[in-house]
């Protein structure tokens, strides 16, 4: 139940928000998934979540 919640909390803020800045944050929460599981480290992650979100909000 504390994650569904938790979860909620997240997405709700996302519906006020524009095109590109929903893209740049969804973009930027994958790359840093994907920067962390693939080199296993901080900077990977911070890597990832830089690049996800710059082709995040490059997307229309």
């Amino acid at each position: 139940m504390k994650k569904a919640v938790l979860a909620i909390a997240l997405i709700l803020p996302l519906a006020a928000c524009t095109t590109q800045q929903r893209n740049a944050t969804i973009g930027a929460g994958v790359g840093t998934a994907a920067g962390a599981a693939i080199t296993g480290d901080a900077t990977g992650a911070i890597a990832g979540g830089l690049i996800g979100g710059g082709v995040g909000a490059a997307v229309r």
